[in-house]
């Protein structure tokens, strides 16, 4: 499945890449035509970014799941990003993961993934 991604500081860009799955980042022009998960960071107290929100606007009727990255030390809005896009959207959160994720994070990410597939 493919991934769609946004990154800021670089956390998740070093997610993606221990993923080895086929994935996309957000860019104004992209246009997405199949089904996707979305891994994205959190920002401020627990929002969505805006570039993610412009995004689902128009690509949401195939966002299949969510992810996020986040740190810790935001206790209650830790990767709050993914909650939020999962009850507007009706989409599981598959992972949250701090900064760029361990191999456990991939692993819950992989695991999710193949659970969307077969279905």
């Amino acid at each position: 499945m493919l991934v769609v991604y946004d990154s800021r500081t670089g956390n998740v860009q070093r997610f993606i890449n221990k993923l080895n799955l086929k994935a996309v980042r957000i860019e104004e022009d992209l246009t997405i035509q199949e089904p996707f998960v979305l891994v994205t960071y959190t920002t401020g107290f627990g929002q969505i970014p805006g570039k993610v929100l412009d995004f689902l606007k128009h690509h949401s009727s195939l966002l299949r799941g969510v992810a996020a990255s986040g740190n810790q030390n935001w206790g209650q809005s830790f990767a709050l990003s993914a909650d939020r896009i999962s009850s507007a959207y009706g989409v599981p959160v598959l992972a949250k993961f701090e900064l760029s994720g361990t191999s456990s994070d991939v692993e819950r990410f992989h695991k999710g993934v193949r659970h969307l597939e077969a279905y």
